[in-house]
């Protein structure tokens, strides 16, 4: 219903985006101090006659003002203040329990400024105006003193808690501006990349496949070299694309730490960064930054902490990644987060321990070992070649070599060793002393852009 509809900038709105995943109890709890308006003619003053009757209807009044001046707009609130700080002047007369009902009135005023300057004018404003009330009524100095310095405590406070939500606010805006930049940055850094990875290849290929067009009716062997090269050329600009965007998708250990300082932090969570820099194998890293990710997320929904430790220990064999935090603790089962971390590290020969005791934190390490480059000879092809440099395991056993005969020019691909066909060098690449060059021993009418 559009009466309890809770408005974006409402005060129950702007809480939620500074603690998105705390339920705003607050309404709830301040509500408490209302039994101070019944307190006075029920427990301190039996001289109050006629009390009842108009302190049980501001009562149902304040309790609807009071629901609104959370939930809704901004722009309605200092009206809702105002009429509940009328409410309060009004029943004083009759309960001088209607300060609570002022006290509320300056609560409410600290959120209803254009800014906290007019804020705290409003806040003086009524407490002044109440002040008058009270010494013309001629209650208690005591009385008074306490009165004013519940309505400035309290409203101090709230102006306080409003600081605070417009500090989170411009946070959160620099934070937006800096992933545009870094995204701007990425994707300018992505297209210099692909330029200068595929702007001399592709016009390798059309030079050479124009070549081979020229030469097909003329010189069929020659055309065949020259669309083995094309074939060569594209193999491993192939590769290089893949391994492109691999890098790009993979996540980065130290990228990740920064995210998690970051989401952790802005809900309150204090983080002690122990990682100074890493330098890991790709499939490592990775994948301590998806376990970092996804312990992040965990504190923030589930632990209740207000502290977090991450740090990484490293020597020759292993590397772990330890993050402990000081929450609620007490993991009965396991979710689905925390079976992918087990099987992303399984798949690398690594370990997840977690100890979790009911009220003790969380200390959660993810070990993995480190890889080490095999030796040459350990993966040479049956024709005494040597192959890229493949990366193994440590302590790993080598599987038997698996090698597969393909056509003059492909590529190696991973995890297969492939046997080449030692083809005759080829004249025309040569580029040696004696003046040879790239289309030498071809007929210069067949040349790319002969007779042009």
């Amino acid at each position: 219903m559009a009466w309890i509809e809770i408005a974006p900038d409402s005060i129950v709105g702007r809480a939620r985006t500074v603690r998105p995943h705390k339920f705003p109890w607050s309404p709830f709890s301040n509500l408490i101090w209302v039994c101070f308006v019944f307190a006075p003619p029920l427990i301190w003053d039996d001289n109050l006659h006629h009390w009842f009757w108009p302190t049980l209807t501001s009562f149902v009044v304040f309790l609807a003002l009071y629901v609104r001046a959370y939930i809704r707009p901004k722009s309605h609130l200092f009206w809702h203040a105002l009429i509940i700080g009328a409410l309060g002047f009004a029943l004083t007369p009759f309960n001088w329990g209607g300060y609570a009902y002022v006290v509320y009135a300056c609560a409410f005023m600290a959120f209803s400024g254009r800014d906290l300057r007019s804020g705290l004018h409003l806040i003086i404003l009524v407490s002044t105006a109440y002040l008058l009330e009270l010494a013309l009524l001629q209650l208690p100095w005591g009385f008074i003193a306490t009165s004013m310095v519940l309505n400035f405590a309290v409203g101090l406070s709230n102006l306080s808690m409003r600081r605070h939500w417009q500090a989170h606010a411009e946070l959160s805006l620099s934070h937006d501006e800096i992933r545009r930049l870094a995204a701007t940055a990425e994707r300018e850094r992505i297209g210099r990349d692909l330029h200068d990875l595929l702007g001399h290849t592709l016009s390798l290929v059309a030079l050479k496949s124009e070549l081979a067009a020229r030469l097909v009716e003329r010189d069929a062997a020659a055309a065949g070299r020259e669309m083995r090269e094309v074939e060569r050329v594209a193999r491993e600009t192939l590769a290089e694309v893949r391994a492109a965007v691999s890098g790009l998708r993979a996540p980065k250990l130290m990228a990740e730490l920064a995210a998690a300082r970051l989401l952790l932090e802005t809900a309150g969570i204090h983080v002690d960064n122990r990682i100074a820099a890493t330098n890991l194998p790709e499939a490592l890293d990775a994948a301590l930054a998806m376990v970092l990710r996804e312990s992040a997320t965990n504190i923030l929904r589930h632990a209740q902490a207000t502290r977090v430790v991450i740090h990484l220990e490293q020597d020759a064999a292993r590397v772990r990644l330890c993050i402990r935090d000081d929450g609620r603790g007490g993991i009965v089962r396991e979710g689905n987060g925390l079976a992918g971390m087990r099987e992303r590290l399984a798949a690398l020969r690594g370990t997840l321990d977690i100890d979790a005791p009911a009220g003790g934190g969380t200390h959660l390490r993810a070990e993995l070992p480190l890889q080490r480059r095999a030796h040459p000879s350990d993966a040479l092809i049956p024709d005494g070649t040597h192959p890229v440099d493949t990366v193994i395991p440590h302590g790993a056993q080598r599987l038997p070599d698996t090698s597969l005969v393909i056509p003059d020019g492909a590529q190696r691909r991973a995890g297969i060793q492939e046997v080449l066909p030692h083809a005759p060098p080829d004249p025309r690449l040569r580029g040696d002393d004696e003046g040879s060059g790239f289309f030498d021993g071809i007929p210069d009418d067949v040349l790319p852009g002969a007779g042009r």
